[in-house]
């Protein structure tokens, strides 16, 4: 009898150890892991920004350009990256030969798993679209510096903490803004598909290290404005919806809705595209294009892109969504 008893008792003990193990199941998928996500200083990305600016246009061939390169190279060697240059010659729409670099930087480089950011870092040799000083180059504080500064912020912000379990790396691809002037198409040469990415397009049929991949990629092109509106681009989402949308859906639960639109922009051809088609990484294009008729602001290759339209708001909102996204995969 006292064996059937202690058998009782041990088999209802059991029981209530299954039902608690149950519930602490059902509670842990209820409540995921909270996840720590440094902070991200738009003070320290806007200041990144001007000082990009205060080198002058960084239009390829130029020393602007050359002291520019050398800044950005020092600046993340200095947060402890690993920083390679990828030097190459393309020649331009207008018989221009450009000695370019695209600047490589790593983190966490043994590590397989690994994320892709960019952006261009060298801007337009003319105002094409304004109406003043023509055929003189632009200071690109949003159409360059502004990608590049929230990239620099986001590797200062990985270096301090140093808790991020993943390789990343960050791309300044150069040569992007020497495209056709508008209504001016002429046939790319020289195994080229485009005048415009030239660095991303070299790049992707020439990786710095061969068998480089990543698990995805990501592009800010003109992410500083202010009120800038991101919507959905078009070659993004056909390459790499999933990745649109934990991006897009990150920054909405950051409270930055207004700025990630959740509806489908137009397609635009920027380095991400040849990134995709090329590098076989699927990568997206976070840019500020309106979908009702194409156009990228007032400002867009304009002597108007200067420091006056750059936001710190627009600056975090889109720096803080990216390094959330980075920490919580």
């Amino acid at each position: 009898m006292k064996n059937l008893y202690f058998l009782a008792s041990i088999a209802f003990i059991a029981l209530l150890t299954s039902c608690g193990d149950d519930k602490s199941k059902q509670e842990s998928k209820e409540q995921p892991k909270e996840v720590f996500v440094p902070q991200f200083n738009s003070d320290s990305a806007y200041a990144y920004v001007k000082k990009q600016v205060e080198f002058g246009p960084r239009v390829p061939n130029s020393k602007n350009h050359t002291e520019t390169g050398n800044y950005l190279i020092e600046k993340l060697k200095s947060f402890n990256w690993e920083v390679q240059e990828q030097n190459f010659e393309a020649t331009t729409f207008d018989n221009q030969l450009l000695y370019l670099r695209n600047i490589i930087a790593s983190y966490n480089p043994k590590k397989s798993k690994r994320i892709l950011l960019a952006a261009h870092w060298d801007t337009r040799p003319f105002a094409d679209k304004d109406n003043d000083r023509i055929e003189e180059p632009i200071l690109g504080a949003n159409d360059g510096a502004s990608g590049v500064s929230v990239l620099l912020e986001i590797a200062r912000v990985i270096n301090t903490y140093d808790s991020l379990d993943l390789g990343v790396d960050i791309i300044f691809f150069d040569g992007e803004d020497w495209g056709e002037r508008p209504n001016e198409y002429i046939q790319p040469t020289n195994g080229l598909e485009s005048w415009w990415c030239l660095g991303s397009q070299y790049w992707s049929k020439n990786k710095h290290e061969p068998k480089y991949s990543a698990y995805y990629g990501i592009l800010l092109d003109m992410v500083g404005g202010e009120n800038a509106k991101f919507y959905k681009e078009g070659y993004s989402m056909e390459s790499a919806p999933s990745i649109v949308n934990k991006v897009w859906n990150r920054g909405a639960e950051l409270g930055y809705s207004r700025y990630f639109i959740n509806q489908p922009g137009g397609q635009i051809t920027d380095d991400h595209y040849f990134v995709n088609k090329y590098g076989k990484i699927p990568m997206i294009d976070i840019i500020p294009m309106d979908p009702t008729d194409g156009s990228f602001g007032a400002f867009h290759h304009t002597h108007d892109d200067n420091m006056d339209i750059i936001s710190k708001q627009t600056l975090k909102a889109v720096g803080e969504t990216v390094l959330h996204v980075l920490y919580n995969e």
